[in-house]
């Protein structure tokens, strides 16, 4: 299989190269020819999730010099669980952060690090990521000691949750973490400037481990394809197929760079059983503002509760526009999205601890508040971070200490750094070619 620009789909470049360059030539993102179809009833209940993940995985990879690799790879990246549990009859949450850095982040980055670490085995690397929090700590953890492989994170400095930037900035030896004078936009420009300047091109080892590689996205199609399944196969029954393909379950997806939503239409391209999907976001619009206008107005970012999807111009809008051919009338009809306040977000952690004693992150309460100005039918909630990585925020809200995961105690007390630095790219080249010499 081959893929192509969302801006060009003349010029097409196999997977390991779209891995590779991260951005294309044109400043579009990679998307994939088509969309393998999945043949249901023939899926093997017995699979696990990582087989299960090589199993549909494998004709995007077909032809591909990961190809042989790509059982490894998912055997190696996904060693964590995924958990779905019940609210109620009709609403279910899907947590997504039980890997090493309590995010959903984990699955796209550590799936990518295993990619790029096999890509890296005779060309270094240097991988270039910006985050508005989560992001962040799962690419550093996934490529810490990944040889052959350097890392540098830019934050928004001040804008994210101290244990966020003490998950980002721990770690040393290859991975470096940059605060920016600036917001998570501005660190995104930056990501793609240098990817699109013609010095590092003409170098060819900066990549991105940013939603905008494609090999984040298709990590993130297994666990909507993966629980879609799983979860109308429990429904069926006594069908005789032993799946009832008349039945599909709705996602409602908390977003902010439109990554892992997009994961979710893609899922639902190649035949799982995935009803309606529906995005949350906090209080930058600018879906919710497409859906009512037609027009996609970039804007900067507004500071929220929610800071991980503080977002003001999102990346992957343009997928996931491609794959309704751009045209907003079909976009529209497919597509259903809520922005959430800040209040909002308060009040609906406190009802979800009153009502079902369960704890949110400020993330995964906008799709919590969506799921109840929806109609009643089965819909899965993706829970995206555990709580604790967000206790100031949640603790005064709730009024109680949140217990802290074992992943994230043995992080707090390791020593931290970080280097300071202001939004342009000249600054940033610095750092690139110190670390460039350092390490030929």
């Amino acid at each position: 299989m081959f893929f192509y620009s969302t801006r060009n789909q003349n010029q097409q470049i196999t997977l390991s190269q779209a891995i590779r360059h991260g951005l294309a030539d044109d400043g579009g993102l990679f998307v994939p020819q088509y969309f393998p179809q999945i043949t249901l009833e023939q899926l093997d209940p017995q699979l696990t999730y990582a087989q299960f993940a090589a199993t549909i995985l494998a004709e995007y990879f077909r032809d591909d010099l990961l190809s042989s690799e790509l059982a490894n790879i998912c055997q190696r990246a996904f060693t964590f669980p995924l958990e779905l549990k019940s609210l109620n009859s009709n609403t279910f949450i899907l947590e997504l952060f039980h890997g090493p850095t309590l995010s959903f982040k984990d699955f796209g980055a550590r799936f990518l690090a295993e990619c790029l670490s096999y890509l890296s085995a005779k060309q270094k690397t240097t991988i270039l990521v910006a985050t508005s929090g989560d992001t962040g700590s799962a690419v550093a953890s996934a490529f810490y000691r990944k040889a052959n492989i350097e890392v540098i994170i830019l934050f928004p400095k001040g804008q994210i949750s101290p244990r966020q930037e003490q998950q980002i900035s721990c770690w040393g030896d290859n991975v470096t973490a940059l605060a920016v004078n600036g917001s998570f936009d501005d660190c995104q420009k930056l990501v793609k400037e240098a990817l699109n300047d013609s010095s590092w091109k003409a170098l060819g080892n900066l990549s991105s481990a940013n939603s905008i590689n494609i090999a984040r996205l298709l990590a993130q199609i297994t666990y909507y394809a993966y629980t879609s399944w799983k979860f109308i196969l429990a429904q069926s029954g006594n069908c005789a197929t032993g799946f009832d393909c008349t039945k599909s379950v709705g996602f409602i997806i908390p977003t902010g760079n439109v990554g892992n939503a997009t994961a979710a239409f893609w899922a639902k391209a190649m035949g799982f059983p995935i009803g309606e999907i529906v995005l949350a976001t906090n209080q930058n619009r600018v879906i919710s503002d497409y859906l009512a206008h037609g027009k996609f107005t970039p804007r900067p970012s507004i500071n929220t509760i929610a800071n991980a999807m503080d977002v003001g111009n999102p990346s992957n809008f343009e997928r996931l526009s491609s794959l309704y051919n751009n045209e907003f009338a079909a976009f529209k009809n497919s597509v259903r999205a809520f922005s959430v306040s800040d209040a909002q977000i308060r009040e609906t952690i406190v009802e979800m601890q009153r009502q079902f004693n369960y704890i949110v992150c400020p993330h995964t309460a906008t799709a919590c508040f969506a799921a109840r100005q929806l109609e009643q039918q089965p819909w899965i909630i993706a829970a995206t971070a555990d709580p604790c990585k967000f206790n100031t925020i949640i603790e005064p809200i709730i009024k109680g200490k949140l217990p802290i995961a074992a992943q994230l105690k043995s992080l707090l007390n390791l020593p931290s750094s970080s280097l300071e630095i202001n939004a342009n790219l000249s600054e940033l080249n610095s750092i690139l070619e110190n670390k460039n010499h350092a390490t030929n």
